[in-house]
């Protein structure tokens, strides 16, 4: 029962803390032009498949270890492995902090594309993306406009569909080149 309490507690102070991040300015990021480094955050409950998301170094001439993948998924054991470093409900910790070695590794870097795959209302994802220090956002239209500065309406899973129209998106804002 303390256990059930305690969860419900962080789950608060973790929507609290959320809340203050949302009231808070952008930080504009120092580079301006071009995508270098891409961070994704996928909800793995929804959409398994994550070695797509490395697509992204051959569609944007990345280097190697440029593209960063992060899967949520509600629960996972952690004896089992995982092609992918995952964090679940079980990581929040008090004051909206995240307390899962992949995630806070994931956070410790700069992106300049973070792509917010997921579609549920979901605090941990939300706490990830605000967390997450990148200079441009894409996500789908489900979740708030704060979390995303490109929001493309296509289905979640289609995957080909959704790097099509970010490809295109990114070449009229002179993010890539054509």
């Amino acid at each position: 029962m303390f256990k059930g309490i305690k969860d419900k507690l962080k789950y608060k102070s973790g929507v609290k803390f959320l809340n203050e991040a949302l009231q808070q300015p952008v930080v504009p990021a120092d580079r301006t032009h071009g995508i270098t480094s891409v961070g994704c955050i996928v909800d793995m409950d929804q959409f398994a498949d994550t070695d797509v998301f490395y697509q992204f170094q051959e569609e944007y001439a990345l280097r190697p270890n440029a593209v960063k993948i992060i899967g949520y998924k509600s629960y996972y054991d952690k004896n089992s492995p995982y092609s992918t470093p995952v964090f679940s409900d079980k990581d929040l910790g008090w004051n909206g902090s995240i307390e899962n070695s992949y995630a806070l590794e994931f956070l410790s870097r700069e992106y300049d594309l973070l792509v917010n795959y997921y579609k549920e209302d979901n605090l941990l994802m939300k706490l990830m993306s605000v967390k997450t220090k990148a200079r441009f956002r894409v996500g789908f239209r489900e979740i708030d406009s704060y979390f995303n500065d490109l929001i493309l309406d296509v289905a979640l899973d289609d995957f080909t569909v959704f790097k099509k129209e970010l490809k295109k998106y990114l070449g009229v804002l002179n993010e890539i080149g054509p």
